[in-house]
């Protein structure tokens, strides 16, 4: 009946938390990709409700004669709150008086649920994708939509991605940290910088998946082509980028495509737009930062005659030898 070493305490006290948090956080995503999507499509899986573009998915899934989701139907959301909420309780328990035989059963508890959580996840996986209206407007034979457990399978013309979203990560921290304390405390590894050691590499783990896909991209020439003319991008100088309200970003080889791609798409959620500047290295730069110039001696890759230059950048010489005229950002969009 010892007690728990300060080092053991410590990652129970973080274990503790992480559940705490992951019961306001998204547990797990499924995101769809189509072409007919091209934001796409999300359904979060909190401890207490479904989140995401739940309503445009049901409204998908009628057509191929897959039940609707609403969190009404499920019991698991009435009990996970309180599971996670009694787990947080006890590790924090534990942190503060426990007892070795404690973390013990804190431990292999903890383990079992989420075992057990994963299971009923892919039953009810399966149970959606393959109890199939006859009736639907869409049938293919043989064909299931059972979604994945973890990871990429094709649906039709979807693309269907599940992963673990903050919370999960949270939960699945929580676990390696209970996992960390036991180690310890049964002798398994006696490294002091424990903590420091998964908490850093935790927190990075958790900022990159809710980071993910949130800020410009980088374009890569003679390998990514144009979201608009689906042309190659194979000059750099012309090019420009739509990062969205989601954080996806979305590449032109010219601004002319960028325009006419906005004209065609006027609800598209636009967060930031990128442009290339035309002097090496071609850098992109948001459009607050660049000088944007009409010309008749320079033609981007479809025809367009708009080119940018940072404004950090001398560019009277080049000015001077160019039929250029200055422009502004609000006049291009118009």
């Amino acid at each position: 009946m010892k007690k728990l070493n300060s080092p053991a305490r410590l990652l129970l006290l973080f274990a503790g938390i992480f559940l705490i948090i992951s019961l306001f956080v998204p547990i797990w995503r499924i995101e769809l990709d189509a072409p007919q999507y091209p934001e796409g499509l999300m359904l979060q899986i909190f401890a207490n409700k479904l989140g995401g573009n739940v309503d445009i998915i049901n409204g998908l899934n009628h057509y191929i004669g897959m039940k609707t989701l609403h969190t009404d139907d499920f019991m698991e959301f009435t009990l996970l709150p309180y599971i996670i909420g009694i787990f947080a309780l006890i590790s924090l328990l534990t942190s503060f008086a426990g007892q070795k035989i404690h973390l013990k059963i804190l431990l292999f508890s903890f383990i079992a649920f989420g075992v057990l959580a994963m299971v009923d996840f892919w039953r009810w996986e399966y149970n959606y994708g393959h109890d199939l209206d006859p009736n639907a407007a869409i049938i293919v034979p043989g064909m299931a939509y059972q979604p994945p457990l973890i990871g990429f399978k094709q649906l039709l013309n979807f693309g269907a991605y599940s992963i673990p979203d903050i919370g999960g990560w949270l939960f699945i921290s929580s676990g390696i940290l209970m996992l960390l304390a036991f180690m310890k405390e049964f002798g398994i590894i006696f490294k002091k910088n424990i903590v420091a050691s998964f908490i850093l590499p935790a927190a990075l783990a958790i900022t990159i998946t809710s980071c993910s896909g949130s800020g410009k991209e980088p374009i890569i020439i003679n390998k990514e082509h144009c979201i608009y003319c689906k042309m190659m991008i194979s000059d750099l100088k012309y090019a420009a980028e739509i990062v969205t309200m989601k954080g996806r970003a979305y590449k032109f080889d010219d601004l002319i495509c960028l325009t006419a791609f906005l004209k065609e798409e006027p609800d598209f959620q636009v967060k930031e737009i990128y442009v290339s500047s035309f002097h090496p290295p071609h850098e992109l730069f948001h459009t607050k930062e660049m000088s944007f110039y009409t010309t008749s001696d320079h033609k981007g890759p479809m025809g367009g005659n708009i080119i940018a230059i940072d404004k950090s950048v001398d560019a009277s010489t080049f000015l001077k030898n160019t039929n250029a005229t200055p422009v502004s950002w609000d006049a291009i969009i118009k």
